[in-house]
């Protein structure tokens, strides 16, 4: 049995990435169809132009990491498979792109903020532990 294509919206993925952007743009969500209606900015251009350079990098065997500070960029089929480094604040966290990524931003995978793990208290957290004695 051989391995079933990804889909998105009932189009398998080889077709989405053969489509024009206005019909790409029909089957997104709403806010995402609005928010690529009204065009991408610069910065979002200048990605996607080194998407498709990695792209073609990738190609010839090498792995390549493109980072970017653009959380708000929309996931499109043409960035599948790649690997991007999104800004959280503090670092750069490896997104690899799936297919059932498209349409979400990349932002949503890199988490900004950490789960709090406290430690034990220590000395003089409380007023018990003010009368300790240290050794």
């Amino acid at each position: 049995m051989s391995k079933a294509e990804p889909m998105y919206r009932g189009y398998p993925l080889s077709q989405l990435a053969k489509m024009s952007m206005d019909e790409l743009i029909e089957l997104l969500p709403t806010r995402r169809r609005r928010t690529l209606r009204r065009g991408l900015p610069p910065r979002h251009k200048k990605l996607l132009m080194k998407l498709r350079a990695a792209r073609k990098t990738q190609r010839k065997g090498k792995e390549v990491i493109v980072k970017t500070h653009c959380r708000d960029m929309v996931i499109l089929p043409e960035m599948v498979d790649l690997t991007i480094g999104v800004h959280n604040g503090k670092e750069f966290v490896r997104v690899k792109i799936l297919p059932q990524m498209i349409g979400h931003l990349l932002g949503e995978f890199a988490i900004t903020n950490k789960r709090v793990q406290h430690g034990s208290p220590g000395i003089g957290a409380t007023k018990s532990s003010a009368y300790v004695p240290l050794k």
